[in-house]
């Protein structure tokens, strides 16, 4: 089922006042992770309350404890909740975004106020902002078309149940256990959950999302003497920290990317053939990934091979050593402890505790190789599964279709390299096919300095969410 005309030229029609509403929204610096924007979080609830209520939703702000932050325990920032229709001859659709955004400041290279939407001066219809793709723009973009079909006196072709959270950018802290208490609550009833909190692979082809890799973090703990020493006095006569350190990491990788712990390369789960034609079928070149990391770095130059490294295949990536020397200039001095960081990104059949079983395993092993009297501990220091969705379920059928009424053009379907652990969370809990349906762009900066969405993504994106709920109402359920 097409969108409504009249819906669609509404959006057309009021895009300056969409712009204002996403304007208001960025002004509020709803940092979630810095005690100083502990008020400008409450303040961006409040407002999505007020602005949920004025478009007559039936709204409420649910606390959902506390967490302890720079030290002093705080009020998490409450959830909202907020409901249109409840027809039980409508499907019912979940959705889910999140009010809170990345630190920002000017000093940081922002070329405009970064809590100011800013139009680009030179006409280019991007508009600079933080938050301004991450999520403020997607979750205001549900707005947008409630605020239409309001206006216009039309119904809703579905149910809609909304929540949006002010934690995402600092953990979801006890989302999960909110999730759980109102599964048979308001989240009762529903068909399906739509999250658009992620982005197009290009600036070109929309796409839909319909997996995450997971992610273990790790940290090898190597303790030698009781203090730091001169390399001058006892280079030569201990064993190193540093040096065993040094070696165990340098067994866990290639650089070609070839992940060497034993176990892990087999869980991966097999390629199907209709999962090989869709990443074929991926709008990709290798010059889209030469400019989005600044050279040509990459391990492949075949376009299949990169998304699949990407999207689809393990990988380990060393991050830093704690404890070791790295100001400017030269000390000569031998750390008494360090810690190495590393990570997997996991995929399909690669669970939390199966790689890290493989991983503590094998790297007590090589620790025993050195010979070393120093004292090793390997240990996960948080992880979180991957997950994958079907994508010929009808939420998925119904995204593509309102993507080719928008946007002219088939979505790539696509898989995210990184993480949203609140998928996983929804997916798990309500056992709902969840849909990644993205509004921004892949170089919309988000967590980077000049954060920015596309005027033409946000009015389109508008579209795309109100076309998707027409053609979910419309879909068989398969």
């Amino acid at each position: 089922m097409a969108a409504n005309p009249q819906f669609l030229k509404y959006v057309d029609d009021h895009q300056k006042d969409y712009i204002d509403r996403l304007s208001k929204a960025v002004s509020i610096p709803s940092v979630s992770g810095n005690l100083s924007y502990v008020k400008d979080v409450e303040a961006m609830a409040e407002f999505l309350i007020q602005q949920l209520t004025s478009l007559g939703a039936w709204v409420e702000k649910r606390p959902i404890g506390t967490h302890t932050l720079e030290g002093k325990e705080i009020d998490l920032p409450p959830v909202v909740i907020a409901q249109v229709g409840n027809d039980p001859k409508k499907k019912t659709l979940i959705v889910y975004g999140h009010y809170d955004v990345q630190p920002a400041l000017a000093e940081d290279g922002w070329l405009y106020p970064p809590f100011e939407l800013t139009p680009d001066p030179n006409g280019s219809g991007k508009l600079y902002g933080r938050g301004s793709t991450d999520d403020k723009g997607p979750v205001l973009g549900w707005l947008n078309v409630l605020e239409a079909h309001k206006n216009l006196g039309i119904e809703l072709p579905v149910n809609l149940k909304m929540c949006f959270e002010g934690m995402e950018e600092n953990g979801s802290v006890n989302l999960d256990k909110f999730i759980e208490s109102e599964k048979d609550k308001f989240f009762a009833g529903a068909d399906c959950m739509c999250i658009s909190d992620n982005y197009w692979l290009d600036t070109k082809t929309p796409c839909l999302t319909y997996g995450l890799r997971g992610i273990n973090y790790y940290e090898i703990k190597i303790n030698g003497p009781d203090r730091d020493l001169h390399s001058g006095v006892f280079g030569g006569t201990v064993h190193e920290p540093m040096t065993d350190l040094i070696a165990l990491m340098s067994k866990l990788v290639t650089p070609a990317g070839e992940i060497l712990i034993p176990g892990v390369k087999e869980m991966i789960a097999p390629l199907t053939d209709d999962e090989k034609a869709k990443f074929e079928a991926i709008h990709f070149q290798m010059q889209d990934i030469h400019d989005a990391v600044g050279g040509d770095v990459t391990i492949s130059n075949d376009t299949v091979k990169t998304l699949m490294g990407r999207m689809r295949n393990p990988s380990l990536s060393l991050h830093g050593i704690e404890g070791a020397f790295s100001a400017p200039g030269s000390k000569t001095v031998i750390p008494c402890g360090v810690k190495g960081k590393f990570s997997i990104r996991l995929v399909p059949n690669l669970t939390v505790a199966g790689v890290t079983e493989h991983v503590v395993k094998y790297v007590k092993e090589e620790f025993s190789k050195l010979g070393s009297k120093n004292k090793m501990d390997v240990y996960l220091t948080h992880g979180g599964e991957p997950w994958i969705a079907d994508p010929n379920h009808y939420s998925y059928r119904a995204a593509h279709k309102a993507t080719e009424a928008v946007y002219g053009q088939a979505p790539d379907y696509t898989r995210e390299g990184g993480s949203i652990p609140v998928t996983l969370d929804f997916a798990n809990i309500l056992g709902l096919n969840v849909l990644l349906l993205p509004v921004g762009r892949g170089d919309d900066g988000a967590h980077s300095t000049n954060e920015k969405i596309d005027t033409s993504n946000y009015i389109n994106g508008t579209k795309l969410l109100g076309s998707y709920m027409y053609e979910l109402a419309a879909a068989e359920k398969n």
